[in-house]
């Protein structure tokens, strides 16, 4: 009986000693997240606002209705998805092309890497004010096409530009990231390969069609996952340029969710967008995932 208690001990502490290793990560994750994502769903349902020293107040679904009526919210959900469409489809294909290039064996090839990967490290909150500079009336891009456009092109200020302004800012800062993703998959790709395919006819640009585009297909879903999320998770870029002006162009989803919850202390309804925009990146994520895995 002695040696089964000891057998059954040792069974035991095997399995739960990975757990215990991961309980201190749990601990801080059920702190951190979970616990702060269920009070979310909750104050979803509440009237919470104003004076935040007062108890939440439930009122069912009525926090939906009104965001269901509400205009300015389907502008930023429309601005979101114009941002998803646009900007997603440049940030999977122009890196690959890129990385393409600079997976070269050229000599001074590191340097260009390294330029093409100098907007990642630049924080975000530089990069738009730079770019909100070069965007300015008198900035270097009016300057540049004084000859084409003499008035200038309001980038920032119109709200037929506005938003791509700031579109071409999260294709300059992500361009490098995703390229050297790409980077790695194509390291990962044997020289015999392509000499085998040379020997087939399929040289130049035709071996990357034939090899190297269905050999990165896992990494392109990669970066379409994740440029997808970013980009309909976009920030930074409006806060620092355009705060979401003129005329709600540039306001996105996270940016009106932060205005309701910071500027209008509405807490209850910036729970309530922050919780549709998570079904919607569950929803983009699972669909995007669906159909990598039917393609494979």
């Amino acid at each position: 009986m002695d040696k089964l208690t000891s057998k059954n001990w040792i069974f035991i502490n095997q399995r739960l000693t990975p757990y215990l290793f991961l309980l201190p990560a749990l601990v801080i994750l059920v702190l951190t997240v979970f616990w702060p994502a269920l009070q979310a769903f909750y104050l979803s349902f509440t009237r919470y606002e104003y004076d935040l020293t007062q108890t939440p107040a439930w009122i069912g679904f009525a926090n939906f209705r009104r965001l269901w009526v509400d205009p300015v919210f389907w502008q930023t959900l429309v601005n979101t998805m114009l941002y998803l469409v646009v900007v997603v489809p440049i940030l999977v294909i122009a890196p690959l092309v890129l990385a393409i290039l600079v997976n070269q064996k050229l000599q001074g090839m590191h340097w260009f890497r390294a330029a093409y990967y100098t907007p990642v490290v630049i924080s975000m909150v530089v990069a738009g004010i730079a770019w909100r500079w070069l965007y300015a009336e008198n900035g270097l891009l009016n300057q540049l096409l004084k000859g084409i456009f003499p008035e200038g092109i309001p980038w920032l200020t119109s709200p037929r530009f506005a938003l791509f302004s700031v579109m071409a800012v999260t294709v300059w800062k992500g361009l490098g990231y995703y390229m050297v993703i790409y980077l790695a998959g194509l390291q990962s790709i044997p020289n015999d390969v392509y000499e085998a395919a040379a020997i087939d006819g399929s040289d130049g640009i035709n071996k990357h069609w034939d090899i190297t585009v269905p050999l990165m297909k896992p990494y392109l879903a990669l970066v379409g996952v994740i440029s997808a999320i970013s980009a309909t998770k976009v920030f930074e870029e409006v806060y620092i340029m355009t705060q979401g002006g003129p005329r709600n162009s540039s306001k996105t989803i996270v940016y009106y969710l932060y205005e309701q919850a910071f500027n209008n202390l509405e807490i209850s309804y910036a729970c309530t967008i922050g919780l549709v925009l998570f079904l919607i990146i569950l929803g983009l994520s699972i669909l995007r995932l669906s159909i990598s895995g039917a393609s494979a």
